[in-house]
């Protein structure tokens, strides 16, 4: 599987970001505005913002759109400011609002200002009354369901509201009576006075404010009013003096409208939108209101469950946030939405990890092996290697003795063609150890097995230079008598297929069997593992420790990714 409609050449200029080089980067469509706008005179300084919604968890579609904001402003030697658009309290929680800014620092970003929609809400009150007065905004009764039929359709033209040419006088009496509280929700609304007739359908007298009788979490109950988002987003923007608000290719039909607020709202800034495609990734969800859904119904662990395409999912996983920006920065800057194959995002969390995580064995579905002729209570200590691939990180001493724990996968009592593992009467190496054989199998009652008992070459050690004989089979292992226990995550695909539009299937895509959790060994040596830590398992992949579940008696590792992909870069 292969990226589809995402090219390397459009890859994004790599910005600054918290120990990494913006110099001499790739460039793309939104880059080449700004240098126009720079060369021009238009600008002296580049402003840029991050305005999350504070209605949910961020995911991994707006680690994007956090990379493109912030980079693109740092390589100008810009700001970013991160905004919160809080203008629709039912759905906002502080909750929220604190789980952004702390994924935010978590990719490393560091935001100039930090601003929230709603402490413009005086302001916006204002503008709004200026465009009354200026006869471009009226006073509508009319219901919701009304409004949607007056619109008319993509290619009908709308018909005018009979409450269309209130005088500026009532229209500014009845916004007042609705700031005041003197209606209930639903009842009026503020629309502005366009065009019916435009073929842009938003432009066709839009609602700027709408009565909501909720307590906001910013605000308290000052206000019983607020502004809708394509009123507040340009007057936000504006306000902050940002320079190029660069948003994803839906709202490309509402730039019209952002232009037209700028405009007669009489802002003294004038921020220019650009889009960019979105990206989708195979077997990941990518709507928020989805995610929630599948919180709210319990179908996940939470925000921050490990098969969760949100930023602390991936982190709780045991995501970088290298992995995480390198991906997002690959992926590149381009003008139309495109899908991306999931093996892409991890193939950049393995190339993170392999020169970072110390290599050590677990086995995750144990199997009891007693070798024979090895002296009873006598415990060696051998030498390993805690990633062959970087020395500077040493060697670790591990435990062996007569007992030893190996996986159930890697014996077969009757074994097909070219399997080189444990058979009976077959040889294999144990890693960092010895040659070990196979010379009995203990079952139960029901004739599963339960037991080995193998033999050990005392001339084959690790490390010795032996030549004697040739084994085609290595496995891994731990000892039995200080081995610690431990709980193995195993997270697939939380989608069975790729998402589309149909709504009826989403729930009928959930993987049944996105999580397997089994118990097993890993070595004693990982006893003070710490929450967030990570390791590669000799065969099984990379893991980190659960910070969620892990405790003083038991850790639990997540399995990040598997060790190898057919997916090629």
């Amino acid at each position: 599987m292969y990226i589809i409609g995402i090219l390397r050449n459009m890859g994004f200029s790599y910005g600054r970001r918290k120990g990494m080089d913006s110099s001499s980067h790739s460039s793309n469509f939104i880059k080449n505005i700004i240098i126009d706008d720079l060369q021009s005179g238009k600008h002296k300084e580049i402003i840029t913002r991050f305005p999350p919604e504070p209605n949910g968890y961020l995911h991994i579609g707006h680690a994007k759109a956090i990379s493109i904001n912030f980079d693109t402003a740092a390589e100008f030697n810009g700001k970013t400011n991160l905004r919160f658009d809080d203008t629709n309290p039912i759905k906002e929680d502080v909750e929220f609002v604190n789980s952004i800014k702390r994924d935010i620092e978590w990719l490393g970003y560091k935001w100039e200002n930090l601003c929230f929609a709603s402490n413009y809400f005086d302001e916006m009150y204002e503008r709004a009354i200026l465009l009354i007065k200026k006869g471009l905004a009226y006073v509508e009764d009319l219901t919701a369901e009304e409004i949607r039929e007056y619109r008319g359709t993509l290619t009908e033209p709308g018909k005018e509201s009979p409450y269309r040419n209130r005088s500026v006088e009532e229209n500014l009496d009845l916004f007042e009576r609705m700031k005041n509280g003197e209606f209930q929700n639903g009842e009026k609304v503020l629309r502005a006075k366009i065009d019916m007739s435009s073929p842009n359908i938003n432009m066709r007298d839009p609602v700027l404010y709408r009565i909501s009788h909720t307590t906001h979490h910013n605000t308290g109950d000052k206000w019983c009013i607020y502004p809708m988002y394509a009123f507040a987003h340009p007057l936000e923007d504006a306000i902050e003096g940002v320079t190029h608000s660069l948003c994803s290719i839906e709202f490309e039909d509402q730039r019209p409208l952002y232009n037209w607020v700028v405009e007669n709202c009489e802002m003294e800034s004038k921020p220019r939108q650009i889009e960019f495609g979105r990206y989708n990734i195979t077997n990941t969800v990518m709507s928020k209101r989805k995610l929630k859904q599948l919180v709210d119904e319990e179908i996940v662990d939470g925000w921050d469950d490990p098969r969760m395409p949100t930023i602390s999912g991936l982190r709780r996983r045991g995501f970088t946030p290298e992995a995480i920006i390198a991906f997002c920065r690959e992926i590149g800057v381009a003008r139309n939405n495109a899908t991306v194959d999931v093996q892409m995002l991890e193939h950049f969390i393995r190339e993170d990890l392999k020169l970072k995580a110390p290599r050590t064995m677990a086995v995750l579905k144990p199997l009891k092996v007693v070798i024979t002729n090895y002296p009873e209570g006598q415990v060696e200590l051998l030498d390993a290697e805690n990633n062959p691939e970087v020395p500077e990180m040493g060697t670790r001493k591990i435990p062996f003795s007569r007992e030893i724990y190996i996986e159930q996968e890697d014996f077969m009592e009757n074994p097909p063609k070219k399997y080189f593992r444990l058979f009976p009467g077959n040889e294999v190496r144990l890693k960092h150890a010895y040659f070990i054989k196979c010379e009995e199998v203990i079952k139960d009652e029901n004739g599963e097995v339960v037991e080995l008992h193998c033999t050990y070459d005392p001339e084959t050690k690790s490390g010795t230079g032996f030549t004697g004989r040739k084994v085609k089979g290595t496995i891994h292992w731990v000892e039995a008598t200080q081995a610690k226990p431990a709980e193995f995550r195993l997270y697939d695909s939380l989608i069975l297929d790729d998402e589309d539009e149909d709504e009826k299937s989403f729930i009928d895509k959930i993987n049944p069997n996105s999580l397997e959790i089994v118990q097993g060994f890993v070595e004693n040596n990982m006893e003070n593992a710490k929450p967030q830590d990570k390791f590669q398992f000799f065969r099984h992949g990379y893991f980190n420790v659960d910070p969620k579940y892990t405790t003083n008696e038991l850790l639990v590792f997540n399995r990040i990714v598997s060790l190898k992909s057919s997916f090629k870069l």
